[in-house]
């Protein structure tokens, strides 16, 4: 399938490891010029080396995406970069666990307020290149109770109602938005990865709920992330999609 994306600008925040990494190396083996932003300098600059042995063209700055200002900056930075912005994926997650106010506090500044400002400053871009499409990265979370991360969950559910949001408020100039929710997925250092080793009876029970019999992969996720940002996908807006091999089933 071609997805038309040679020498498109593609920013993707949180990508230092798990699903920003995935989405980002994805976009960069389709001939996409990438970005990517984390926090952490040392494994953002990894992730880039890697996306780069690939063959893949990528500029990386650090970037704490609850800094309003510093991620304007960034963005202005990518644009500046990659020359034109044509897809946003908005990865990063404070994964609010815990009832309280830290837990809700980095779920509202994480998940929810990073995306909402990365999509101020990217949709004036977007629509400049002559449209294209924006990626929330959800989880099923928001799509059903979240006894064990209550703050997580809400904001998710938030975010995919921003999504339709977004989509119809957008279509007009030409940008399509829709939202990914990724079941449990499983990778090194990830959140999955340190209760199989330290929470084993949690990790057991979640791989026994899913039909599929296993943890999902984060180039699952990535390859919905790359079709909904390509020409293949230009029909498909405002939904929320799960990929968690039937876990809520």
């Amino acid at each position: 399938m071609e997805l038309g994306l040679e020498g498109k600008g593609v920013i993707v925040t949180g990508a230092s490891r798990g699903i920003g990494q995935a989405i980002a190396s994805s976009f960069a083996r389709e001939g996409a010029r990438v970005s990517i932003c984390a926090r952490g300098e040392a494994t953002l600059a990894e992730a880039a080396s890697r996306i780069e042995a690939d063959g893949g063209r990528v500029h990386h700055a650090v970037c704490d995406v609850t800094d309003a200002a510093a991620l304007q900056d960034y963005v202005a930075r990518a644009h500046a970069a990659l020359g034109k912005i044509h897809v946003l994926v908005n990865n990063p997650s404070g994964f609010g666990r815990v009832d309280d106010e830290e837990g809700w506090r980095l779920a509202i500044e994480v998940d929810l307020m990073a995306s909402v400002r990365a999509s101020w400053h990217t949709v004036p871009l977007i629509a400049e290149a002559g449209g294209g499409a924006i990626i929330h990265i959800s989880s099923i979370s928001g799509l059903t109770e979240s006894v064990r991360t209550p703050p997580y969950g809400a904001i998710k559910a938030a975010l995919n109602q921003y999504t339709k949001t977004q989509a119809l408020d957008l279509a007009a100039r030409g940008i399509r938005v829709n939202a990914i929710a990724p079941g449990s997925i499983e990778f090194p250092g990830g959140v999955w990865d340190q209760a199989r080793k330290e929470n084993p009876a949690l990790y057991d029970s979640i791989r026994a709920s899913i039909p599929s019999g296993r943890l999902g992969a984060t180039d699952e996720v990535a390859s919905l992330a790359v079709f909904l940002g390509s020409d293949a996908g230009r029909w498909i807006t405002g939904q929320t999609i799960a990929v968690d091999g039937g876990q809520m089933l």
